[in-house]
């Protein structure tokens, strides 16, 4: 990693303590958990979601898809990216 990597990354690990020091002071330790238990179950969520898609998408010939990658307006409307190697009709 390059130096302007590893200083941001310190700095984020640094901001990220100061947080959790200043929630530990203020909020109950059982709020705190179902918290981060909350945000853990959600990131478990997004990316079983994303993984489902994106392998459904490659069997029906997308290869290139990348949920990931949509747009919140595609992701809600359930258009996704045109693909450039799909023929025109």
């Amino acid at each position: 990693m390059n130096d302007t990597k590893v200083s941001k990354r310190a700095e984020l690990h640094k901001t990220i303590w100061r947080i959790a020091n200043d929630l530990r002071r203020r909020v109950d330790g059982w709020d705190f958990k179902s918290y981060v238990l909350g945000i853990l179950f959600y990131r478990f969520i997004s990316e079983n979601i994303t993984h489902y898609l994106n392998e459904q998408e490659r069997k029906a010939g997308s290869q290139d898809f990348d949920y990931a990658q949509l747009s919140d307006a595609q992701a809600e409307s359930g258009m996704p990216r045109p693909n450039p190697a799909a023929p025109r009709r």
